[in-house]
């Protein structure tokens, strides 16, 4: 057999090795119009901070080692301008010479990536001092220029995983960095009341971000905006374009070959387009996510490479069981470890989903153990089912973790139930007894089954500013660090015997540092007769992370006398 892959990288080098494992006779010729046929995307701002300390060490592998490890050959800068299907044939242009050639094959996989989307509507987006970050040359070029004398601002234009590890490596390399993004928050897949903390750890480490914000023209030491309506100028010296990708259908288009609904090259099960000899993988493609029913896109190495497997798997008759995608991710921000899988809420909204979630703030050790500290946790469940449809988590400690296990409970389609009984390691430098996952399926186990009623987050301020009962049931020493305006501080070691300051004729709002004690007063309360009780799921500490940005950008009135972030 004679392949042919056109596009390195995650998906079609992930493909052209795997079909050399199954067929030591196999002809394989790769493709890229790039300098490189296969790099790390996924390292590559970490370049920009000099953590990756070479652009020689992006690159994983070149012509002469695919040749010589795998008897692959791989022609680096040509493009591939054509496909003949009747032929069997793709006609490849060297970019450095010019010549175009015809070069025929049995099977053919596409794998082109996707494209920065560059708006033409913005006036300068062509300037040289705009860059997008795509491959190893456009990573050079970044770094080249920014290390230049006088180049001190940077703007980052988009709040996605590329744009925040861009800023992030931008202002660990001495950089001024503002994030201009066009929604009300960075990191789509996180939901609002999770992307406060990030939002704040940004904002700690310097990074300026103008939210709700959209870019209108690139000018000489400055990027014009619009923000509530109003143009203005921010400073800039260089500008990073992160406001997404485009899959790269050129080719496929002209080829005739079928276009999906969300605009990638459509595949069936096995991958195959709607030519049967010809297949496609990665960015480019509309795969299947197995939460909504719907097709959808995915621009992850992970996902590309099972799926070039299972690609060159089908051309040799291997079956593979394809379960499309959930969505799970991971990013660094400063500090905080950010992790999530299957669908947040606005997600689930979509989907038409009956549901409920649950925020919970447990430590992520033993709290004698070093390093200790809060994982923020939220659990997005299916109602009535208690199917788990999605989680986030957020905290310095290992919050990957926690969301790989979540990725694994969802693959198989469990149930808060099932995450409750879920045995994990324990020791006290790794985790807890209870790990922050069996915490928050009970507590969602708790709200599904009606034990006790919940307030979310963001109804607190609500709360707070028309007078409502809330009692805050820490110690006095806690209460006097940070506490909600208009609380009544009727600590849990007290409850008993000053129960009869606590009303039974109006709602009761019960909150402590992360709902856990809240909790247990509840069910005091509860079992001595109260029945309009609520606990206050995130408590001060989640109250203090969800209202510290908004209120500091906006100039708004806080709802407590002081933030406690401890």
């Amino acid at each position: 057999m004679k392949l042919v892959v056109v596009g390195g990288v995650a998906g079609g080098a992930s493909a052209a090795a795997r079909v050399r494992r199954l067929d030591a006779k196999a002809q394989i010729v790769m493709f890229e119009r790039g300098e490189h046929v296969s790099f790390s995307n996924c390292c590559l701002p970490y370049y920009l901070s000099g953590t990756v300390a070479t652009s020689d060490a992006l690159v994983l592998m070149t012509p002469e080692k695919f040749h010589a490890q795998h008897d692959i050959d791989a022609r680096v800068n040509t493009e591939v301008i054509e496909i003949k299907r009747a032929e069997k044939k793709v006609v490849a242009r060297n970019l450095a010479t010019g010549e175009t050639y015809e070069e025929s094959y049995d099977k053919l996989v596409l794998a082109p990536g996707a494209n920065p989307i560059l708006p033409r509507s913005i006036a300068g987006i062509d300037r040289a001092n705009v860059f997008a970050v795509r491959n190893v040359t456009d990573i050079v070029k970044l770094k080249e220029y920014v290390s230049a004398a006088g180049i001190e601002k940077v703007a980052v234009v988009g709040g996605g995983f590329i744009g925040i590890e861009t800023a992030e490596n931008l202002k660990e390399a001495g950089k001024q960095v503002c994030v201009i993004e066009g929604t009300n928050q960075i990191m789509a897949p996180f939901d609002y009341d999770m992307v406060q903390i990030l939002h704040k750890e940004l904002d700690d480490h310097g990074v300026q971000l103008y939210l709700s914000t959209t870019l209108t023209a690139v000018e000489d030491g400055c990027v014009k905006v619009q923000r509530e309506g109003k143009e203005e100028s921010i400073p800039a010296d260089a500008v990073v374009m992160a406001i997404g990708v485009a899959p790269e259908t050129t080719l496929a288009k002209a080829a005739g070959l079928e276009i999906g609904e969300t605009r990638g090259i459509k595949v069936n099960h096995n991958f195959q387009t709607s030519d049967p000899d010809i297949y496609a993988v990665g960015d480019a493609i509309e795969y299947y996510n197995a939460l909504t029913h719907q097709p959808g896109r995915l621009a992850l190495a992970g996902p590309a490479q099972r799926q070039a497997r299972a690609a060159a798997n089908h051309m040799y008759g291997i079956p593979s069981n394809n379960n499309g995608f959930i969505g799970s991710s991971c990013i660094r921000v400063f500090g905080q470890n950010a992790a999530c899988t299957g669908l947040n809420e606005k997600a689930a909204a979509k989907a038409g989903y009956s549901f409920d979630s649950v925020l919970v703030f447990p430590p992520d050790k033993v709290g004698l153990m070093p390093g200790s500290h809060y994982m923020a946790f939220k659990l997005v469940f299916e109602v009535p089912t208690g199917r788990i449809l999605g989680a986030q988590a957020i905290g310095q400690g290992a919050a990957d973790k926690r969301a790989d296990v979540l990725a694994a409970m969802i693959t198989m389609g469990a149930t808060l139930e099932d995450l409750k009984e879920l045995e994990l390691c324990y020791s006290p430098v790794f985790g807890t007894a209870k790990d922050v996952v069996n915490q928050a399926a009970l507590v969602g186990l708790n709200v599904l089954y009606g034990t006790f009623r919940q307030v979310h987050v963001d109804q607190v301020r609500g709360l707070v500013e028309s007078g409502a009962f809330i009692v805050d049931v820490r110690e006095p020493n806690e209460f006097a660090a940070g506490h909600l305006n208009g609380a009544h501080n009727i600590p849990l070691s007290q409850l008993r015997q000053r129960m009869d300051e606590i009303p039974q004729d109006v709602p009761v709002y019960l909150h402590c540092r992360s709902s856990q004690r809240s909790y247990y007063a509840l069910c005091c309360l509860a079992g001595n007769g109260y029945k309009n009780l609520y606990n206050i799921s995130g408590s001060y500490l989640g109250i203090s992370l969800y209202e510290y940005f908004n209120d500091k950008t906006q100039g708004r009135q806080p709802i407590m006398d002081k933030y406690n972030f401890n």
